[in-house]
C-alpha cells in the first residue's frame, strides 16, 4: 500500500460519520506554520483523497485543525453562544514518511439536560 496521510471523523453523538466537517493541515516544521490544504469530510466522514499523497507526504511536524464547533452548530437547534468544543486540534510528527497514517477523531457533545 501506498504511503498517505488520512482521517476518519465519526459523530458519535448523532451515531454517523462527520459529514461536511472543515478541516485544515498545517505544516509546523521549522518553527513555522503553514496551511497545506482546507477540505471537507464526505458522507463516510473522511476525505475524498489523502490529506497527503505519498508524492506529498514527508517527516516533520504537523497539525490537524477540525471545525468542530461549526459542524455541530450545522445539526443543532441549540441556540448559538459558548460551544464545548469549537476548533479542535491535533498535533502530531511524521517520522516515517513511507508510512500509511489515519488519524482518527470520534466525537461527542455536551447534550442539554432534561
Amino acid at each position: 500500500m501506498p504511503a498517505k496521510l488520512s482521517t476518519h471523523v465519526l459523530d458519535t453523538a448523532h451515531g454517523c460519520p462527520a459529514q461536511g466537517m472543515k478541516i485544515e493541515l498545517w505544516s509546523r516544521t521549522d518553527g513555522k506554520e503553514r496551511l497545506l490544504k482546507a477540505i471537507q469530510t464526505n458522507a463516510d466522514g473522511r476525505t475524498d483523497l489523502p490529506l497527503l499523497t505519498a508524492e506529498e507526504m514527508r517527516t516533520g511536524d504537523f497539525e490537524l485543525v477540525f471545525h468542530v464547533g461549526d459542524y455541530f452548530a450545522g445539526k443543532s437547534a441549540i441556540a448559538p453562544g459558548l460551544r464545548f468544543l469549537d476548533l479542535v486540534p491535533v498535533r502530531f510528527g511524521i517520522a516515517d514518511a513511507t508510512a500509511m497514517i489515519e488519524a482518527v477523531l470520534r466525537l461527542a457533545t455536551v447534550r442539554p439536560s432534561a
